[in-house]
C-alpha cells in the first residue's frame, strides 16, 4: 500500500487524467444499445491493463498518457481479457444466483433492481438478506483471487486465459494473511474516510462533492497497490520496446 502510494505521487496528474478517460469510456460504451448494461463490466479487466501499465511507466520514467487506455485492446491479448470479463460477470450471477437458497432472491431483485425503494426497504427487516450476502461473499472470492492477477498475467506474461486464473489464485493464495490485511486495510481507509467528511461536512451536498474526487483518488491508489503486488509477486514486467528493439538487432 506504501508502494501503491508513492507511485501515485510520482504522476498524479497523469494517473487521474487516465482514470478520467476510463470513466468516459465507460459512459460512452454504456449507452450502447441491448449490451450497454453489460459491456462496462465485461470491458474492466480491458481497461484495468490500462492502470498497471501506468504504473510500469512510472517505474520507468516514463509520462502516463490517456493513449494507455488502449492497451488492453492490441492482440493478442484482447480476446483473452473480453473472455476474463464475460467470466467475470458469470461468476458474480452464480455467486448472487446461489444466494436465493438462503433469502428468497432479496439479494437478485435487488442487485437487478426488481424492488422499489419502498418494497425493498419493507422486505428487507424481515428477510435473510444478510445471509444470502455473506454466501455470495464466500462462494466469489475464490473467484475473486482468481481474477485478481489475471488480467496483467494475460498482457505481461501472454499466458492463457485458464492458466493466468491459476497462476492468480495460487500467488493469492501463498500470501493469504498479506491479501486479508490489505482488503482489511482498504475497507478501513474508505469507511474512515468517508465518515470523516460525514462528520466534518455533515450529509450535505457539499460532502458528496468532496466524496467524488476522493474516492477517484482512492480507486486510483488501489489501482497501483495492485500493481505493487503483482512486482513484487511475479516481478517488474520486462520493457516491450526495449525487447522489441533487441529481437531488429
Amino acid at each position: 500500500m506504501k508502494q501503491g502510494f508513492a507511485l501515485f505521487r510520482k504522476q498524479p496528474g497523469g494517473m487521474s487524467m487516465l482514470f478520467l478517460g476510463y470513466m468516459f469510456c465507460m459512459l460512452a460504451v454504456s449507452i450502447v444499445p441491448v449490451l450497454g448494461q453489460l459491456l462496462p463490466v465485461i470491458l474492466v479487466p480491458v481497461f484495468s491493463v490500462a492502470f498497471v501499465q501506468g504504473c510500469l511507466n512510472i517505474d520507468q520514467g516514463k509520462r502516463v498518457l490517456p493513449s494507455l487506455l488502449i492497451s488492453g485492446f492490441r492482440k493478442p491479448a484482447f480476446p483473452s481479457l473480453f473472455g476474463l470479463g464475460v467470466l467475470y460477470i458469470l461468476m458474480a450471477i452464480v455467486a448472487i444466483g446461489a444466494s436465493t437458497l438462503v433469502d428468497d432472491g432479496l439479494l437478485w431483485k435487488l442487485v437487478t433492481g426488481q424492488l422499489t425503494e419502498d418494497a425493498a426497504r419493507a422486505a428487507i427487516p424481515d428477510s435473510r438478506l444478510g445471509l444470502g450476502i455473506l454466501l455470495a461473499i464466500v462462494l466469489y472470492v475464490p473467484a475473486a483471487m482468481a481474477f485478481c492477477f489475471a488480467a496483467p498475467l494475460i498482457y505481461w506474461r501472454k499466458t492463457g486465459l485458464g492458466k493466468a486464473l491459476f497462476f492468480s489464485f495460487f500467488a493469492v493464495w501463498r500470501s493469504l494473511s498479506a491479501f486479508i490485511v490489505f482488503a482489511a486495510t482498504w475497507f478501513a481507509i474508505s469507511v474512515v474516510t468517508s465518515q470523516l467528511l460525514a462528520v466534518i461536512f455533515g450529509r450535505t451536498p457539499l460532502m458528496m462533492q468532496l466524496m467524488m474526487p476522493l474516492s477517484m483518488i482512492l480507486t486510483i491508489i488501489m489501482h497501483c497497490s495492485f500493481y505493487a503486488a503483482y512486482r513484487q509477486i511475479f516481478g517488474v514486467p520486462a520493457d516491450e520496446s526495449k525487447t522489441v528493439s533487441l529481437d531488429k538487432n
